[in-house]
């Protein structure tokens, strides 16, 4: 997710609201995942999916932007039936700009799985060994000699989250276009000590991932924004898909604005709940909600500031989890770097290289989230039923802290399946 809560809390989050979610949109949550890993994909009984209704679809979509004052929000769902695509609301307040499967987004942090995606292509080289310590590219990490590109990846190298910082939130809402450097953002997390040890535990942690980028850029000698196109970008045909320059910005057109109730922090660290008379002010449409469009998102670069449309995401993700990026041992490998992230924890979630997994019934999802100031998106492909799903709004939260994106997601999912933890 750019900046945001990482995909798997956010599942976490909509379990522990299911009483208050049922209220609000008449569903209760998925179950909780396995508790086993999960490397690749698993066979389910044919069957496994209901006849898509596109009425019904979007039916839930606009009942679900009414209620969750979302302006404006898209689903682009692929199945054996065909494609599917819903939208609703609009892309900029005050206007009547419907968006579709073409317009623009910040993805957040859905850039991981591209930025993890380069590191395994150059594992797959020779270019690097996953086992190699990030002090081998970059000097002055904390731990940096006993933390691997491995523990980088899938979360658990203990350094210090930078976005956990104040100064990152009050920046966004004091000087929104301020251009931060990777070097700027590692200092603010070198400067505290590490959490934990290396692979210690899991903690979803977006210097991790500006660390990688600078690692990229390193044995590229190219801009990561390049290595992208070049890698990634060009071959998949994303043509609508781009890392843009610290420098900018803006989004190229056509552009949803995003939008959030208060301020940048709710989307970077989390909030206190949005007070009763806060609520109630923002249901009556006395409180707007604040414009973060044109934030600078160099704050979140390689872990969180790459723009697309649904179209694009659509294809990444099928390309990702299908073959189209690694070859078949690396694929492997790919799969297989899935690991429980807190054995402690009932729900089974996983974290792997720039992926993470949603099971629902027996079928499996891989996706991304991505949440930042402005905008929350889900990106997802089940490759034994052939299903796709994106997901985006043009909000991130509710007034109840529920992620927008994920909460149809979970609405599109009891539709198509014909296993539904949520009934």
């Amino acid at each position: 997710m750019g900046p945001d809560r990482q995909a798997a809390e956010v599942l976490s989050v909509l379990k522990m609201s299911v009483v208050h979610v049922g209220t609000v949109l008449g569903f209760y949550v998925l179950s909780a995942c396995g508790g086993t890993q999960q490397p690749s994909p698993a066979p389910t009984s044919a069957g496994a999916l209901k006849p898509v209704s596109q009425a019904a679809l979007q039916t839930m979509l606009d009942t679900s932007v009414r209620k969750l004052l979302i302006p404006g929000a898209v689903i682009l769902l692929r199945t054996p039936q065909g494609e599917f695509d819903v939208t609703s609301g609009t892309t900029q307040l005050g206007t009547m700009h419907r968006p579709n499967t073409r317009t623009y987004f910040r993805i957040a942090s859905n850039t991981k799985m591209m930025t993890a995606a380069i590191i395994v292509q150059l594992a797959q080289e020779g270019k690097l060994n996953f086992s190699d310590p990030v002090s081998k590219y970059v000097a002055g990490v904390p731990n940096g000699s006993n933390i691997t590109i491995a523990e980088l990846l899938d979360m658990r190298s203990g350094l210090y989250n930078f976005l956990e910082s104040p100064k990152l939130s009050k920046s966004a809402d004091t000087d929104p276009t301020k251009v931060w450097t990777p070097s700027e953002l590692l200092a603010i997390a070198f400067a505290h000590k590490p959490n934990f040890a290396p692979d210690a535990e899991y903690e979803y942690n977006n210097t991790n991932y500006v660390l990688l980028g600078l690692i990229v850029e390193n044995l590229e000698h190219k801009t990561l924004a390049n290595a992208m196109q070049d890698r990634l970008f060009g071959p998949l045909g994303l043509r609508h898909t781009v890392m843009p320059p610290n420098g900018v910005n803006a989004i190229p057109a056509p552009y949803s604005h995003g939008y959030l109730y208060g301020s940048a922090s709710e989307a970077f660290v989390g909030r206190p709940p949005y007070s009763p008379a806060f609520k109630a002010k923002a249901r009556a449409g006395t409180i707007k909600p604040n414009d973060f469009t044109n934030l600078n998102h160099s704050f979140s670069w390689a872990a969180g500031a790459a723009i697309s449309n649904a179209d694009d995401c659509a294809t990444w993700i099928e390309a990702l989890v299908s073959g189209g990026v690694f070859n078949a041992k690396y694929q492997r490998i790919w799969f297989d770097s899935l690991r429980i992230e807190d054995p402690q924890k009932p729900d089974g979630a996983q974290y792997g290289y720039g992926i993470t997994t949603l099971r629902w019934g027996r079928n499996t999802v891989y996706y991304h989230g991505g949440e930042t100031a402005g905008y929350n998106s889900f990106i997802g492909y089940d490759p034994v039923n052939k299903v796709t799903l994106v997901v985006w709004a043009n909000q991130p939260v509710s007034l109840d802290l529920l992620p927008n994106a994920n909460t149809i997601m979970l609405n599109v999912l009891d539709q198509i399946y014909t296993e539904s933890p949520l009934h």
